[in-house]
């Protein structure tokens, strides 16, 4: 199907056709390898290999056309153009043919103004990008959509593909079997025994995925997945594998849209396997290198404490890296030690002015309970980021006046026994302090009254 927005007068300088993109070393020692090559590794020194885009012929373009382009494609019908990520088609993938596209109309996700949050925390203008409101509810719909969409190119152009598999936590498990689902592809699913939520194990088994469950942690199962993806010919889904990257980084660009092309002051994003927080840098810096915006936000990395090796790393200002045990913790999802985008994340955090900061279990439960009292509905690991926030304007690192926009993952719908036991009071060592439990009363309206009111009379003196 063609582009309905070709001939928009600003939006002719460079047929689509001529962007190109390649896997490429950041060190720059591996030359231009194809994106229809099953390749991480760069072949010369072993570093997770990027996708790197032909600037010279993103800048053909000017910045305010790509603007227009952009704005004129957002949330229409046309496919696959219409996706917050194909809309950006030509600065994430160009290689795949549309025919080939995998998409369910991922991100145009709901920037929501918190203002009842931010004048409770003394912010003027705090905002939640809402990654969950998505098909299988979580950020990682942004990334799934390139990969699996290369994998339907490969195989239209012979590659033998027997299957896409991933080690995941949940959410990635999520996405990659959805996608597969839609493209008629086999996916296979590597995950923790006992360490995601039900509604996370039950997406990918709904979806037709092969899914194994091993009693390990995310760790052990990423080790297994990687040998059998060198070994047997799977292709790699995890986002050490940098196409997933690439849709991840529209989250920028579509904030950045949302706002009317205005840059928000500081920006925090829950930290796990440490490909969110490489991926939305990588956005910024893209809209720089192209004249779209003058300036970068503050990027702010938010880590359970329990599972906190980027966060200890920060605290020598990156001199010292080692790897941690990640210890069990409600963020289930970014329950990860040994993150595999660590050197990625650390290069891009580097490019900014930018902190890593840690929560507590109880911070991170209390935070996000609290803003749910506000009409927020979150995951634990946005409460890991609502906490980073509430430390750093607690400490003067973030003033009122700032705009700042916090990075919701994942959909508070998949994480309802959180939700539920922290209301019941029976998350251990969490004192539980926004609960909100039901009275239970007898069939009795004189009873049910002085309920009602009494609650009431209780929060008009609050």
């Amino acid at each position: 199907m063609s582009d309905s927005v070709v001939s928009h007068p600003l939006a002719v300088a460079t047929p689509a056709a001529e962007f190109r993109a390649w896997f490429g070393c950041a060190a720059g020692c591996s030359g231009e390898l194809p994106l229809n090559q099953i390749t991480y590794y760069c072949p010369k020194c072993g570093s997770l290999l990027d996708v790197q885009h032909d600037f010279a012929a993103l800048k053909t373009r000017p910045p305010q056309a790509w603007k227009q382009l952009f704005d004129d494609r957002y949330r229409r019908t046309t496919y696959p153009y219409g996706s917050g990520v194909w809309g950006k088609k030509e600065m994430v993938c160009p290689a795949v043919a549309n025919e080939n596209v995998v998409s369910t109309y991922e991100g145009g996700t709901n920037l929501f103004w918190a203002e009842r949050l931010g004048k409770q925390i003394g912010l003027e203008e705090l905002w939640v990008k809402q990654c969950g409101n998505s098909h299988t509810g979580s950020f990682k719909d942004l990334g799934m959509t390139v990969l699996v969409s290369m994998v339907k190119q490969m195989i239209a152009e012979g590659v033998k593909i027997p299957a896409v598999a991933c080690a995941s936590t949940g959410d990635t498990s999520a996405a990659l079997a959805a996608y597969c689902a839609a493209a008629g592809i086999p996916a296979i699913v590597i995950l923790p025994r006992n360490k995601v939520s039900t509604a996370q194990l039950i997406q990918p088994m709904a979806n037709g995925a092969l899914t194994l469950s091993l009693d390990t942690d995310f760790d052990g199962c990423m080790r297994i997945v990687r040998e059998l993806c060198t070994k047997e010919n799977l292709y790699l889904a995890n986002s050490m594998n940098s196409l997933r990257l690439e849709g991840q980084k529209t989250i920028s660009i579509e904030i950045v849209q949302q706002f009317d092309w205005e840059v928000p002051d500081v920006v925090i994003v829950p930290g796990g396997n440490l490909g969110n927080i490489s991926a939305i840098g990588r956005g910024f810096l893209l809209l720089r290198e192209l004249g779209m915006i003058n300036r970068l936000p503050r990027l702010v990395c938010a880590q359970a404490q329990r599972a906190n090796p980027l966060y200890r790393s920060f605290q020598t200002q990156f001199a010292e890296y080692k790897s941690v045990r990640a210890k069990k913790t409600l963020a289930s999802a970014i329950q990860i030690g040994d993150p595999v985008s660590i050197n990625r994340a650390i290069t891009t955090l580097k490019a900014f002015e930018s902190v890593v900061e840690q929560a507590t279990e109880e911070e991170l439960a209390d935070a996000a309970a609290l803003a749910d009292r506000t009409g927020l509905f979150n995951c634990p690991h946005t409460g890991v980021a609502l906490a980073a926030l509430f430390k750093l304007i607690a400490r003067g690192q973030i003033t009122s006046k700032e705009r700042v926009v916090v990075i919701s993952t994942a959909h508070g719908l998949k994480f309802t026994d959180f939700k539920r036991h922290y209301h019941d009071g029976k998350l251990r060592g969490i004192a539980s302090r926004h609960a909100n439990r039901p009275i239970e009363l007898p069939v009795d309206y004189t009873k049910a009254r002085d309920a009602i009111f009494r609650v009431l009379e209780k929060q008009k003196s609050i």
